[in-house]
């Protein structure tokens, strides 16, 4: 099959386009026929080495995290989908490689696809809304009455995650460029900061939840935004000691993650405030809660822009420059 590769580890090094064998499909697996596969950070990060301590794939593998196909063959312990069912997933860790044109995954990590979106619509959720999801859900347990800064609220996780905490009944508040301030209005934020013009750490206070996908700078200032009992969440790091233990990290990685957190989650701390990273799962049910959602018209997919196949590389720069409102999405066929 065809395929976008990684033959080693380097940092903005391109991905080859060639042949690699068909997945192997076990008891429990699904292939899929990938109509869709959407792009994330995560893809060029991994392609850098950056998660090599984490998830270390050996070269040559496919990269790719999210995908939306149609099923084209079932393990003979698979129940939950048959032949011709329309699906959509993010592949568990380990199993990734959306950038092809089929793929093995297991059955725990599908979903239907939602009636109401396309194929390439469709590719761009399972990430950024599992993200969203377990951040805001699992890990905030965000409820009506609270109030919760979304960092970056344009990007593929921000447009989600307002929606999400929208219709959670919280009070949103979110961080974006002048060019997008009416992209994330519309999505329901209820304050936003134009960075540009502003400072959120100087208009914001007595927050419950921050969700933040960006540097460490934004990370220290977003304590003062929070009260105290109040969550800061991050998705880029770094990671704390919770995270090395989930990860079954050995003890050498439990102490550099001990280590790198160790700053941020003092000073947290010292203010009353729980400090967590949060490196997203797969999870088939979760997925299928939020098709529930899409299906009722509560949260709709932002997608920027779409590139055919053969243009992956031109489309994971792009993701790169950090200005695509939403999601990128290759489409296969």
């Amino acid at each position: 099959m065809k395929a976008f590769i990684i033959d080693k580890y380097k940092k903005g090094g391109a991905l080859r386009f060639g042949d690699m064998p068909e997945p192997v499909v076990g008891d429990e697996d699904v292939l899929v026929e990938i109509h869709a596969a959407g792009l994330n950070p995560l893809d060029s990060k991994i392609r850098d080495g950056a998660f090599k301590p984490l998830l270390p794939y050996r070269p040559p593998f496919i990269l790719g995290h999210d995908m939306a196909g149609v099923v084209a063959r079932v393990g003979s312990k698979v129940r939950q989908f048959k032949v011709g069912d329309e699906v959509y997933a993010r592949p568990r860790d380990g199993r990734v490689g959306t950038f092809a044109e089929h793929i093995a995954i297991d059955e725990a990590d599908l979903a239907l696809k939602p009636k109401n979106l396309s194929m390439k619509e469709a590719a761009s959720i399972p990430l950024v809304g599992l993200t969203a999801w377990q951040a805001l859900v699992e890990r905030a347990g965000l409820r009506k009455g609270q109030k919760i800064l979304i960092h970056a609220g344009s990007g593929g996780v921000g447009t989600f995650a307002i929606q999400l905490a929208k219709h959670l009944g919280a009070t949103v508040a979110t961080t974006t460029s002048t060019a997008n301030v009416e992209l994330v209005k519309s999505l329901g934020a209820d304050v936003v900061i134009d960075y540009k013009k502003q400072d959120f750490e100087k208009v914001l206070s007595g927050y419950d939840v921050v969700l933040t996908s960006l540097d460490g700078g934004t990370l220290q200032k977003s304590l003062s935004v929070l009260k105290p009992g109040g969550k800061l969440i991050s998705i880029s790091g770094p990671p704390d000691p919770d995270f090395a233990r989930q990860q079954g990290l050995n003890w050498f990685l439990r102490q550099v993650m001990r280590l790198l957190s160790f700053g941020i989650r003092r000073k947290a701390a010292s203010r009353g405030i729980g400090y967590s990273f949060l490196f997203m799962r797969a999870d088939g049910r979760q997925l299928s809660q939020i098709t529930s959602l899409i299906e009722a018209r509560i949260i709709r997919p932002t997608l920027d822009r779409t590139f055919p196949f053969k243009s992956t590389n031109e489309a994971l720069a792009y993701v790169e420059t950090g200005r695509s409102k939403g999601k990128v999405v290759l489409t296969l066929r």
